[in-house]
């Protein structure tokens, strides 16, 4: 009877362990599926709170569509667009979704998504500057940027000099202020602007810039599944329209796919 009772408890702990090893391995399936996603807030129409202080806007949309389609859930974490770099190296975010523009030198250090924006920049200046009529009039000029965006880099390479700022509603406001002379910046930021404030008196140059193409930023360490996994959940949103429909939405165009 003894022998029967032992073996009954032993019987009873070895289903225990493996029911908690289950356990373990679902939490751990379900960690895995939630997206921690670094973003500025402060970048309208990409980025940003509402008249509710709801977090929105083009990116914010895009990174939820992609998520639901993939089944992961979405953590956003918002920080200052030249720190979210440090942040993703840092670990304390998984990837960034704030148009961040693909080039070759972040292309060694981050893994990218397909992009699921395409823009061209322009130079944004008062309405009754005169004397900046292209890109290469911007020597010596000051220029308001975040310094380690590609318009920032942008402005560097003409020979600009820099105004740090945090985003493009600052640079708006130094502008408008006659504190800068202008700002390096993309088309679509500028035409959201124009229709945010209509009467702002400022106008866009169009110029050298090649087209820029933005896309979700990984870590490096990033599993490279979880990369995969966006570039399928943007294809489907290509595929279904839901992508083109949340850029009409946003811009009255669809900026998701090149022209």
């Amino acid at each position: 009877m003894k022998r029967i009772l032992l073996l009954m408890v032993a019987f009873a702990i070895v289903l225990a362990a493996c029911g908690n090893g289950n356990d373990s391995k679902n939490s751990s399936k379900n960690e895995d599926k939630k997206i921690v996603v670094g973003t500025e807030g402060t970048y309208a129409p990409f980025t940003f709170h509402d008249k509710n202080d709801k977090l929105t806007g083009y990116d914010v949309e895009v990174t939820k569509a992609v998520a639901k389609e993939m089944g992961y859930d979405v953590e956003f974490k918002e920080t200052q667009w030249d720190s979210m770099f440090a942040g993703l190296d840092a670990g304390r975010f998984d990837v960034i979704a704030n148009q961040v523009g693909i080039n070759d030198e972040r292309k060694e250090k981050y893994k990218f998504s397909d992009p699921y924006t395409y823009s061209n920049g322009v130079l944004v200046v008062a309405e009754d500057n005169d004397d900046i009529k292209s890109f290469d009039d911007v020597k010596d000029r000051k220029l308001a940027q975040t310094l380690t965006s590609n318009y920032g880099k942008l402005a560097e390479s003409k020979g600009a000099e820099i105004t740090k700022v945090d985003g493009f509603n600052q640079a708006m406001d130094l502008l408008l202020s006659n504190r800068v002379e202008g700002t390096f910046n993309d088309n679509i930021s500028y035409l959201d602007y124009k229709k945010q404030k209509p009467n702002a008196k400022i106008k866009a140059i169009e110029g050298d810039a090649e087209q820029s193409q933005s896309a979700f930023a990984f870590s490096k360490k990033t599993d490279d599944k979880v990369v995969e996994d966006f570039n399928k959940g943007l294809k489907k949103l290509k595929d279904n329209g839901e992508l083109e429909k949340i850029s009409k939405k946003w811009f009255g165009e669809n900026v998701s796919e090149p022209k």
